[in-house]
């Protein structure tokens, strides 16, 4: 059985060795080539059009994130997996959106490594559990705001739409026909109910929750 043939790009040399000798004990993976470069980089896989690229974000030339559209120039069958110090989802989402088919950063466990290539020689696309982990969190930390917006009242609901076109709350009163104190009452309890500090946090949740308000 051919082996699946991964090129390393990473200008650090001891990131390298340590791919190579992390895949030099595998059988069904062999490293065909590394480079620290991106110029020599994209040129020998241009050439030896590996199964799969490691390709690390930072490189001293320039970013990672304008290798991969290269890298599939000049070897379409190519399957690029982003690796990186970073876990921030916005990268791993660009990395994809350039066509990388995973995403994995330098904490991911070597066993994960594997998965990935494994997955993406598949045809599939992987992202690594730090980056999920983070995805879920966020998406907890949505749901609980969803949930505190459900707990406003009409009237609270009325005001922040107010809020949110600009009004004061000297001028929010005025249209409720209630008292100044009675707004900044209200007020206080939207932020608490939404757990923010202020109104442009305030703002920002409910646009990101729920823009049509």
């Amino acid at each position: 059985m051919r082996k699946i043939a991964v090129f390393v790009v990473d200008d650090h040399r001891m990131i390298r060795e340590m791919w190579s000798k992390l895949f030099s004990e595998s059988v069904k993976i062999e490293v065909v080539g590394e480079s620290g470069e991106f110029g020599e980089a994209i040129a020998a896989i241009s050439v030896l059009r590996p199964d799969v690229v490691l390709l690390d974000i930072n490189l001293r030339e320039a970013s990672g994130l304008d290798a991969v559209p290269l890298i599939l120039e000049v070897s379409p069958d190519t399957k690029v997996i982003g690796v990186s110090m970073h876990s921030q989802p916005p990268l791993a989402k660009k990395m994809l959106q350039l066509g990388a088919k995973g995403y994995v950063t330098k904490n991911s466990a070597h066993e994960e490594i594997f998965n990935a290539i494994d997955q993406v020689i598949n045809g599939g696309i992987y992202i690594c559990e730090e980056i999920k982990h983070i995805l879920a969190e966020q998406a907890l930390n949505s749901e609980t705001k969803k949930s505190g917006i459900n707990s406003l009242s009409i009237r609270e609901l009325e005001i922040v739409r107010l809020i949110k076109k600009g009004y004061s709350s000297k001028q929010i009163a005025e249209m409720l026909d209630i008292s100044i104190k009675a707004i900044e009452a209200h007020r206080y309890k939207i932020l608490k109910k939404l757990n923010v500090k202020n109104t442009a946090s305030l703002i920002n949740v409910i646009n990101t929750v729920n823009p049509f308000l």
